[in-house]
C-alpha cells in the first residue's frame, strides 16, 4: 500500500483480534501483489507489457477498469488511469526539481483514456502506454478488508491504510473513533479531529507529496490534460461516506476540481473539510 497500515479492534478476545488481524492483512497484501504497478507479472503488469496486443482480465480487474471509466467521465476526463507514466517527469519529493514543458509535453503523447481500447474482459494498449489503479486501490483494499471483517465479528473494528479509513461499527463508548486530519504544516500535529461513527473517510492532499522552487508550490495531482499539477487545488481534502472507495472517489474529484473543489463537493452533498 505504500504507507503504514493499521486495524484497531475494540475486543477483549485475543484470539479474535489476531486472526482479524491476519485476514486485514492478507487481503491487504492480496490486493497489492494483484494490482501494484510495481510489481512485474501481475495483472497490471502483464496489460503494461502488452506491447500492444489485447489482454483478457479477470471479473475483479474488469470491475475496477469499469469503475475508473466512470470516474474519468464523471470528472470529464480529469480522472485518468492511464496518466501514471507522468511520473517519468514528476517526482515529487520537496525538492526543486520541476520538470521542462518540452519533457512532459513528450510524455502526453502516451496518455489518455480515448487512446486504449476497452471491451470487458479484453483491454488493448497502445505501445508505450500504461495504467495504473493506484488512484482508488487503497480505498478499494479497505473497503474489501472491511467486508471480510463484517463477516467474522460484530466488535467495532477500524481499518486504516495510510490515511484511507473505514469504520465497521462506531465505538464501544459510542462517541465514535477519533481520527485526526494531518496538519499542512507536516509536523505531526493534527488540522482537525473528526469523530467518526461509521463508514469511509479518505483525504487526498500534497503534505507530504510536493515540488517547492521559486516560491510556487507544485502539488502531486497532475492534469492528464495538461501533464502539470492542478491549479488552485486545495493542499487538502478530507471526505466522509458510506464507504472508503466513495470517500475517496469525492475527495480526489474535488481535487481536480482546482479552485471549484468546494463547489463541486456542495453540490455532491457529501460531509468534507478542505483546507487550503
Amino acid at each position: 500500500m505504500g504507507s503504514p497500515c493499521e486495524v484497531l479492534i475494540e475486543s477483549d478476545d485475543e484470539v479474535l483480534s489476531k486472526k482479524l488481524i491476519d485476514v486485514v492483512a492478507t487481503e491487504a497484501w492480496r490486493i497489492e501483489d494483484k494490482f501494484s504497478r510495481y510489481i512485474p507479472g501481475n495483472i497490471i503488469g502483464r496489460i503494461n507489457s502488452g506491447d500492444g496486443q489485447p489482454i483478457e482480465v479477470d471479473e475483479e480487474t474488469a470491475n475496477l477498469i469499469d469503475f475508473s471509466f466512470s470516474l474519468h467521465k464523471m470528472s470529464a476526463g480529469a480522472f485518468d488511469i492511464t496518466s501514471g507514466v507522468l511520473r517519468e517527469a514528476w517526482s515529487f519529493d520537496g525538492s526543486d526539481n520541476v520538470p521542462s514543458n518540452t519533457r512532459v509535453n513528450d510524455i502526453l503523447a502516451r496518455v489518455g483514456w480515448e487512446k486504449i481500447g476497452w471491451q470487458s474482459p479484453c483491454i488493448h494498449l497502445p505501445q508505450g502506454m500504461q495504467i495504473d489503479l493506484g488512484g482508488i486501490g487503497k480505498e478499494y483494499a479497505v473497503d474489501r478488508a472491511t467486508a471480510i471483517v463484517l463477516k467474522l465479528t460484530n466488535q467495532p473494528c477500524l481499518i486504516n491504510f495510510g490515511g484511507d479509513i473505514r469504520a465497521s461499527q462506531t465505538s464501544v463508548d459510542q462517541r465514535g473513533w477519533q481520527v485526526g486530519i494531518e496538519s499542512l504544516q507536516n509536523d505531526q500535529t493534527t488540522q482537525r479531529v473528526i469523530r467518526l461513527q461509521q463508514g469511509g473517510l479518505a483525504t487526498s492532499g500534497d503534505s507530504h507529496r510536493f515540488l517547492f522552487k521559486n516560491g510556487i508550490r507544485y502539488g502531486h495531482v497532475l492534469s492528464p490534460k495538461t501533464g502539470w499539477p492542478i491549479p488552485d487545488a486545495p493542499r487538502s481534502v478530507t471526505v466522509a461516506a458510506d464507504t472508503c472507495t466513495q470517500a475517496g472517489m469525492f475527495a480526489t474529484l474535488a481535487m481536480l476540481r482546482g479552485a471549484e473543489a468546494e463547489a463541486f463537493l456542495e453540490q455532491e452533498s457529501v460531509q468534507y473539510w478542505c483546507y487550503r
